[in-house]
C-alpha cells in the first residue's frame, strides 16, 4: 500500500477557546489547506468525463460532464477534519447537491449503503442515511476558486461529518448496495464509519 503524499505546513495549532467544541478530539486547526493523496493524480478531459448512478437503483444513470454541470448548484460552510489530526475551519464549498443528484434515479427499498467511486479505483464507503445529509455536496469550488487538481478537480464529494477520506477526491460515481462493503482505506485498516467526533480513526 502506497502511502499518502503529504505536504508540508507549520502554522497548525491548538483551537482558540470560543471555537473548541467545532474541533474533535485529537485534532489541531490549520489555515492552511494541506494535500494528501494516494497514488498519482488522474488527467480530465471534460469530453470523456461521465459520472455514474448504479447499484440498487430501478434504472442507472450516466451523466455526462456538460449534464452534471449543468444542474442547480449550492454553497455550503463547513468544517473539514482530517484523520491525520488537522481540522480546517469555515471551508466554502461550492457545487452540486446530494438532493439534487439524488432527483434524478430511484432507489430500490433495499438501498442502504453506498459505495463512491473514483479515479485510480479509489473506493470509499457510507450509509445512504450519512450521504443524504443536507451538507453533502459535490464539489468543484473551495473559497471561491476551482478546486486544485490534488484537491479533486473537477469534482470531490464533501461529507464534512466525517473524517476527509471520506469526501472522495475525482469522484465518479455512486454505486447504491443492500449490504455495507469496505472500500479502499477501510480495507486497508482505517474506520469504517470515520466520524471525527467519536475519533474512530482506525478499525
Amino acid at each position: 500500500m502506497k502511502p499518502f503524499k503529504k505536504s508540508t505546513q507549520s502554522n497548525i495549532k491548538a483551537p482558540r477557546p470560543e471555537i473548541a467544541e467545532r474541533v474533535p478530539p485529537g485534532q489541531a486547526v490549520t489555515d492552511k489547506f494541506p494535500v494528501l493523496t494516494h497514488g498519482d493524480i488522474p488527467s480530465f478531459n471534460p469530453k470523456t468525463w461521465d459520472f455514474k448512478l448504479s447499484g440498487a437503483v430501478e434504472k442507472p444513470v450516466t451523466l455526462t460532464y456538460e449534464k452534471f454541470m449543468s444542474l442547480p448548484k449550492v454553497q455550503v460552510t463547513a468544517d473539514f477534519h482530517c484523520v491525520t489530526q488537522w481540522s480546517r475551519l469555515n471551508n466554502v464549498w461550492e457545487g452540486v447537491s446530494i438532493s439534487e443528484v439524488m432527483k434524478l434515479i430511484t432507489l430500490k427499498p433495499e438501498a442502504k449503503y453506498v459505495m463512491m467511486h473514483a479515479d485510480e479505483g479509489y473506493t470509499t464507503n457510507l450509509p445512504l442515511k450519512v450521504l443524504l445529509d443536507n451538507d453533502v455536496l459535490f464539489a468543484y469550488k473551495h473559497d471561491g476558486k476551482d478546486l486544485e487538481p490534488a484537491h479533486g478537480w473537477p469534482l470531490r464529494l464533501v461529507v464534512p461529518k466525517r473524517y476527509a477520506w471520506k469526501s472522495a477526491k475525482w469522484v465518479r460515481g455512486l454505486e447504491f448496495m443492500d449490504q455495507d462493503y469496505p472500500g479502499f482505506w477501510e480495507v486497508n485498516g482505517y474506520h469504517n464509519d470515520g466520524d471525527p467526533f467519536k475519533e474512530q480513526r482506525f478499525s
